[in-house]
């Protein structure tokens, strides 16, 4: 069990990639299912992880895939998903380096070979966790004590 992990989603109209992550933002499970089973495979996963947060892309598709999250009794917490499909691929490719000519490539022509959904969700995240850890904005920091 790891507790205070969080789950971070890639909403999508028809399909929407997931990924538990720890509180160091490594990834523990990772996947890709259709939005109307996305609460049903994420139920376990709370459960068995002591999940706390669930970190959504805050995208076109949010609202109807939070509206189907708020079954599991987490908070969600929008976060900003620019270019997290880019930075997706790059992820996708360091765990999965090219092979043979494929390695001379440059990796922006390289296509994954599959959906990249999960990899977002892992970025997601990992954002929501940079964000939680970053110190108030000199505007909001509290005064210092008299």
């Amino acid at each position: 069990m790891t507790a205070g992990a969080i789950i971070g989603v890639d909403p999508g109209r028809i399909k929407a990639g997931y990924a538990i992550l720890d509180t160091t933002g490594a990834a523990l499970e990772q996947g890709i299912c259709p939005v109307e089973r996305l609460p049903d495979r994420l139920r376990p996963l709370v459960i068995a992880h002591a999940a706390t947060t669930i970190a959504l892309g805050g995208g076109t598709s949010a609202k109807p895939v939070a509206v189907r999250l708020e079954s599991l009794g987490l908070p969600i917490c929008l976060v900003d998903e620019y270019e997290t499909t880019r930075f997706a691929r790059e992820l996708y490719f360091a765990d999965h380096p090219p092979r043979g000519w494929r390695r001379m490539l440059p990796r922006g022509l390289l296509s994954p070979g599959r959906p990249v959904d999960d990899y977002a969700a892992i970025l997601i995240g990992r954002r929501h966790l940079e964000a939680r850890a970053a110190p108030p904005a000199r505007g909001d920091a509290q005064p210092p004590p008299t």
